[in-house]
């Protein structure tokens, strides 16, 4: 497998080599449809039903109109913001990037670029300038589409500005109260010529399931974003997993608070919703009360929330009975290890059953379903091993999908309970490789096997693993991933600053933050306050900041003078 090469503006591209597409669609490990097919039979099958909710606070949060729509309305609203898309020049091959708040608006945008043969670039709203500039630049988008507030912010000014600085940017499309320029998406209805051109642009599209329709971003290790490109067929499967464990209907009520730019907002909301054609309702950045306010006013049969959320709420009985939570069946959580006695207090205490998943945007798609794993203990602590031949599992894509655990050492095969070795897999959710110029290596082993970089250890009878540490450096904060290389790329400039660490510490509602360890220049000092501000300056997204200093005299690092970050950690966790 080799990275992919995706030209913008261009010619629509496929995801995977044509051999890779005949074989998942021969074996059904792909559907032969698309995303945009199921979309359509939900509006022809049920149009009158409520299709999409916005959060109550969208418009205090970014200027947008909240809305509930059907799936005929939210059709209808797709159709508009295509016709304006269309009318300025956006077609098939056309990379945009999106940075929108969780919202019906996010929605109607990814199923629009779609029709139109685009491919969305989301992003997370928190992003600001100085991400925006990278992911714009690396995907040659041409256009973005974005509000025109969020808090106290102008994303659309920050994207306006990058035009005539990163080719070929050269639109900025807008929701919410008109502040300047851009294209509005929601204040004019395009005209009915307009309409029927998008329409029949839209019909000539020649379209496959391997068509790339997103390019995600993920952190790793390096400080510039890695493109993910993914296809009809890739997200579809991926969704089957969550949903094989979800179990959502028609008659379900889908709550989703992670942010719908990557594998954990589209696994665990946008897709099982697709599949089913139940009711999605948005939900970011999370606030508890409006989290809870929405459970009791849509009657949620299904969520996601972070594990600090599932221990907060189950920490704080007055919180959790203000809200009427009865109508809740299933909780999905991941991104973090779960703490087994608050799944189990969950279940036994609450009635509500709490699936483990883990994901990446590459391609793992592991999940831990109470079918498969009653005993909630265990279920919170361990994952399915789908290499395991004697034991079947509640999703199909386990069949699919072939895993291995390797020695990081040795590079052999991990066969012994008890042992540990990197993750590494193969099967229809696994990506095609990363966009061309966005990574320094192929993340693909000689046997065409994804390395994860994740350890895991064999357990049980070697039906389960158990995730053991991330190899690569990332921390992740609130579901939000961050590598400390791109914030030490930022510090180092900082005049008092001679050398600059960045780590994760604990923290027990966010899981973990970001922890700057510097080595101040001679006879120089630093605060936390003045580092905030420097990144500031330079439009860093605020979860990235700092949120702790410590200095010391030196760094540890090796003979090579490679920075031993665990050494670090352990020695800051030491501290307090």
């Amino acid at each position: 497998m080799n990275d992919m090469n995706l030209p913008s503006p261009g010619p629509l591209r496929g995801c995977h080599p044509d051999t890779v597409v005949r074989e998942n669609l021969e074996r059904d490990w792909w559907r032969g449809e698309t995303l945009l097919d199921l979309f359509d039979g939900h509006v022809r099958s049920r149009g009158d039903a409520i299709a999409a909710s916005d959060p109550g606070n969208v418009t205090e949060l970014s200027g947008i109109d909240a809305k509930s729509l059907t799936w005929r309305e939210l059709d209808a609203q797709v159709d508009d913001i295509a016709s304006t898309l269309h009318a300025h020049g956006i077609g098939p091959g056309d990379v945009v990037a999106v940075l929108l708040p969780n919202s019906v608006a996010l929605i109607a945008t990814y199923f629009a670029l779609w029709r139109l043969g685009a491919i969305a670039a989301p992003m997370p709203a928190s992003y600001r300038r100085h991400e925006l500039s990278r992911i714009v630049e690396s995907a040659a988008a041409v256009a973005v589409v974005t509000s025109t507030r969020l808090h106290d912010r102008a994303p659309h000014a920050e994207a306006l500005g990058l035009i005539g600085e990163s080719s070929p940017l050269r639109l900025v499309f807008t929701f919410g109260s008109v502040n300047g320029d851009g294209i509005a998406l929601d204040r004019q209805p395009p005209s009915d010529d307009e309409l029927e051109a998008a329409k029949h642009a839209a019909r000539r599209i020649d379209r496959t399931v391997n068509d790339c329709i997103t390019i995600c971003w993920t952190s790793g290790t390096e400080a510039d974003p890695k493109g993910v490109p993914r296809c009809h067929g890739d997200w579809l499967a991926i969704g089957q997993t969550t949903q094989d464990g979800l179990q959502v209907t028609p008659t379900s009520v889908i709550l989703g608070p992670f942010p719908m730019v990557n594998m954990a907002g589209f696994a665990t909301s946008l897709l099982p919703w697709l599949l089913s054609g139940a009711h999605l309702v948005q939900h970011h950045p999370l606030d508890l009360s409006v989290f809870l306010d929405q459970i009791q006013r849509h009657h949620v049969t299904h969520a996601s929330m972070p594990p600090a959320v599932l221990t907060m709420l189950l920490q704080n009985p007055a919180l959790r009975t203000a809200f009427d939570l009865s109508s809740l069946q299933t909780v999905g959580s991941g991104g973090a290890p779960l703490p087994p006695g608050v799944v189990k207090d969950w279940q036994n205490d609450l009635g509500i059953e709490v699936l483990n998943f883990f994901g990446s945007n590459e391609g793992i798609c592991l999940l831990g379903a109470p079918s498969d794993t009653p005993d909630p203990m265990i279920r919170a602590e361990y994952l399915p091993n789908y290499a395991a031949t004697s034991r079947t599992w509640a999703t199909s894509v386990a069949r699919q999908t072939d895993v291995r655990l390797v020695d990081v050492t040795t590079g052999e095969p991990v066969t012994r309970v008890g042992d540990r070795g990197e993750l590494r897999l193969k099967g229809p959710t696994v990506f095609a490789g990363y966009l061309e110029g966005t990574a320094e290596r192929s993340p693909f082993d000689g046997e065409g096997y994804l390395c994860t970089g994740d350890v895991f250890e064999l357990c049980g009878d070697g039906e389960y693993l158990r995730f053991v540490d991330r190899s690569k450096e990332i921390i992740i904060r609130g579901g939000m991933n961050i590598a400390p290389a791109e914030i030490e790329g930022l510090l180092i400039d900082h005049p008092t600053v001679a050398d600059i660490a960045v780590i994760g510490y604990d923290d027990p509602v966010l899981g973990e933050k970001c922890c700057a360890v510097v080595v101040p220049k001679p006879e120089a000092s630093i605060s936390l306050d003045e580092l905030v501000e420097f990144l500031r300056e330079k439009d860093l997204a605020s979860f990235k900041l700092p949120e702790r200093l410590v200095v010391k005299n030196q760094l540890p690092r090796n003979a090579v003078g490679k920075l031993q970050r665990r050494e670090l950690r352990l020695e800051i966790a030491a501290d307090g």
